[in-house]
């Protein structure tokens, strides 16, 4: 996806190095109390050593052992507790029974940063939950399986946008960055987290109707759907490429499943479930592992895995590079180079309901040689997992986290052009025929044939780059498509000296590709610090669009002329309903959600030079 998305992804462990941490690995501590706590350099250095004699043969970088367990890196997006109950009664039991209590704490405090505490909140922050049976829900990354970011049953309208007020705020304890976006379901928000939390939450008052702890970070949206025995489930991916089932009604685990077999699969797009089988989308960890001048670049391919929604067993897997990584040439230090490797999938899959495919989007290849399969979108068979159609938008992309220079950069780097945003499928879109569209780091919009995969048309609407073009999506209303640009001045595309950056929102006729009007991003308030671009992706409305901006506001335009209608301010601190700290930061990733007169909205991003926040905003429409 995009170096945001990109490397977003591929740091699982960055966030953590500025989190507090603490010694005392049983006490249960209030989340100011927890925040002024430190790790000692006692612990550290048990940790290291125990994490060094006993776990690194099986999770370093380079590992020969066959089955290896996840990555350092990946390790350490995981949470402490996680860790220590894998080594205690879990599946590393063999492993820790070899060590004390003790070292168990240390190693997992070791690997995340983090203290082995539990943050109690108040009493105040819970409330009772219950759901009627033939509750209605909303969920996925783009709201629905064509992945649209429509929503058209709102109260919110262009006439009445201007009265929207702050209701309440949520605050993920510790927290530096809000990426997955909330399910709505009856009068629940159902969100993951960071750390591994996930949350029922009452839309109108943020109180919490139920809690699970998850092992490692959630990054992309909850998908609501009923298995084949007819429950309500709540379906998930972490990081660590750990797939979960939900029981809605109680937030009780039914199954948890790793979908990825590679030691650096990772996940950080949504999964979608449709026909009882949920369908995961994998990049690796290998495009940041590859800055270690020694680690052996690179062995891993992007995956769909598609999961029995009831069972959690895996059903078929698809690799977008078929053939396995092997031995293709020198590094400039004599080591060996290993490929084809790359082309994964940052981005949420799409689902169509009447040709049987599934959609996704793929990124650039991490080494040579290179396959016709990466910064493409791909069809896939839905029951079993067959290429139907492949459309490349850009050839030769070999690119990583060595670029540029580095031992395992390849000799020609490529610009980094993913799709990282998920495509869109449009009913009638393009005249009464449906229509796969689809935004690329490039700048470029294609409009392809679902069945065939075959341009349609496409229309370049910026510079794009490693971090410009088009990051997290776009949505339609069916009518235009709306996509934010987040071309900026720190990361564009070189290669191209004539096309300045364009960062903003623009709207596309979805039937030929016209530009209706453009909304370039306001600029950054005098003295103000940012990176002035749209970033995050929008939500349409029959008469507005929401954006996000990656220097904190959240914004309503009229979804005929551009205009806004609306703005908000979101990098403040806030007295958040559940006790925990609050402050925002910038709007990056999913889009807002709305349900009825109420908008809620991520903020806080704290990475590549962005704003740091931990908050999910509900405003509401104020009554008159």
């Amino acid at each position: 996806m995009k170096t945001y998305l990109l490397l977003i992804c591929l740091f699982s462990n960055v966030f953590f190095n500025n989190l507090q941490a603490q010694e005392r690995s049983k006490e249960l501590l209030s989340p100011m109390e927890s925040s002024k706590l430190e790790l000692s350099d006692a612990i550290k250095e048990e940790g290291k050593k125990v994490y060094i004699s006993t776990c690194a043969a099986c999770h370093n970088q380079n590992s020969t052992v066959k089955n290896a367990g996840p990555t350092k890196a990946l390790l350490g997006g995981m949470t402490t507790k996680a860790i220590y109950t894998a080594l205690s009664s879990g599946k590393m039991k063999m492993q820790g029974s070899t060590i004390s209590d003790e070292q168990r704490k240390a190693v997992a405090q070791f690997l995340t940063n983090r203290p082995m505490v539990e943050i109690v909140l108040p009493k105040e922050a819970f409330t009772v939950f219950s759901i009627p049976k033939g509750v209605s829900y909303k969920s996925g990354w783009g709201g629905n399986l064509e992945g649209t970011s429509f929503e058209k049953q709102s109260q919110i309208n262009a006439q009445n946008v201007g009265s929207l007020k702050v209701k309440w705020t949520f605050a993920f304890p510790d927290g530096t960055q809000v990426r997955s976006k909330p399910a709505v379901v009856g009068d629940w928000l159902i969100i993951g987290s960071q750390f591994g939390d996930v949350y029922a939450l009452n839309k109108k008052t943020g109180k919490i109707g139920w809690h699970y702890q998850g092992s490692t970070a959630i990054r992309g949206a909850i998908a609501i759907a009923k298995n084949s025995n007819g429950e309500l489930l709540a379906y998930f991916a972490d990081y660590a490429t750990n797939v979960y089932a939900l029981s809605l009604a109680s937030g009780k685990l039914i199954w948890k499943n790793r979908s990825g077999v590679h030691p650096q699969s990772s996940n950080t797009g949504s999964v979608a479930v449709f026909q009882n089988t949920v369908f995961v989308p994998l990049t690796s960890s290998e495009v940041s592992s590859s800055k270690d001048p020694n680690f052996e670049c690179c062995t891993s391919s992007g995956e769909l895995v598609a999961m029995n929604a009831t069972t959690g067993e895996i059903k078929w897997r698809h690799r977008v590079i078929t053939e396995e990584a092997k031995e293709s040439g020198k590094k400039k230090d004599g080591k060996s180079f290993f490929g084809p490797s790359g082309a994964i999938v940052w981005c949420s899959p799409t689902i169509d309901t009447q040709r049987g495919l599934v959609y996704i989007g793929t990124g650039e290849n991490y080494t040579d040689p290179a396959t016709n399969t990466s910064d493409a979108i791909q069809a896939i068979d839905i029951k079993t997992g067959k290429l139907v159609w492949n459309f490349q938008a850009t050839t030769h992309d070999t690119w990583n986290l060595a670029c540029p220079g580095e031992p395992n950069c390849p000799d020609k780097a490529g610009p980094d052009l993913d799709f990282g945003s998920a495509p869109l499928l449009v009913k009638a879109g393009y005249n009464g025929k449906d229509i796969i569209v689809a935004g690329q780091k490039s700048g470029v919009v294609h409009a392809l044939d679902p069945s065939t995969g075959k341009v349609i048309w496409q229309t370049r609407i910026g510079k794009g780059g490693a971090l410009g073009g088009i990051h997290w999506g776009m949505a339609t209303d069916g009518k235009n498509v709306y996509a934010a640009n987040a071309d900026n001045i720190y990361a564009i595309d070189a290669q191209d000296e004539n096309r300045k950056p364009s960062p903003g929102l623009y709207a596309i006729n979805i039937g030929n590709g016209e530009v209706i009007w453009q909304s370039p991003t306001p600029t950054c308030p005098q003295g103000k610090n940012c990176i002035q671009a749209n970033s995050a992706a929008p939500l349409a409305l029959p008469d507005l669009v929401f954006a996000g901006t990656l220097e904190g506001h959240i914004r309503a335009y009229d979804n005929k002329t551009g205009k806004i209608l609306w703005e908000f301010d979101t990098v403040k601190e806030y007295e958040a309903i559940n006790g925990i700290k609050g402050k925002g930061g910038s709007i990056d990733g999913p889009s807002p959600v709305v349900s009825e007169n109420m908008l809620y909205v991520n903020s806080g991003y704290g990475m590549f030079g962005e704003v740091a926040g931990n908050v999910l905003i509900a405003f509401e429409l104020e009554k008159k």
